[in-house]
């Protein structure tokens, strides 16, 4: 939207509107059937020393030791969650964390290649089966939403 002031009016007591900024982050776990504390940093910037100390040691290890084997660790790619030390934290104690994606064409073919040779034969079997009753229910419901 475009709007139009006169000129010199722009720091007019009825052109501004007075905001709080909160300069601290959140922080939050999920898995399937669980779920962290609700973690609020205060005001300051998160640097990979703070992440360690308030977040992976108190959160993620006690997370990694409920789940044993099946623990997976993903970020969003906060710089914070990439610095040095939080990197040598994860492998001294062998917290598997999510592996970046392909950046190159070739990394790409790989795990192509991989996750196709990883699939079970019986999923694509499923797959298909399943194939003519997902077709009869989106001509059922002509196009819109499937009900599942």
């Amino acid at each position: 939207m475009l709007i139009w002031r006169e000129r010199g009016s722009r720091n007019h007591p009825s052109n501004i509107i007075e905001r709080d900024r909160y300069g601290g982050l959140v922080w939050r776990g999920i898995m399937l059937g669980s779920r962290t504390d609700l973690h609020i940093f205060d005001a300051g910037s998160v640097n990979g020393t703070r992440y360690c100390n308030e977040i992976l040691l108190p959160y993620v290890r006690l997370f990694r030791g409920a789940m044993g084997l099946q623990f997976l660790f993903m970020d969003d790619n906060a710089p914070c969650h990439h610095t040095v030390a939080a990197e040598q934290l994860l492998e001294s104690r062998r917290l598997a964390a999510r592996t970046l994606p392909p950046v190159t064409i070739r990394e790409l073919r790989l795990a192509l290649q991989d996750e196709w040779a990883a699939m079970p034969q019986q999923l694509i079997d499923t797959l298909i089966l399943s194939m003519g009753r997902r077709c009869e229910t989106c001509l059922a419901v002509r196009g819109d939403h499937i009900p599942y």
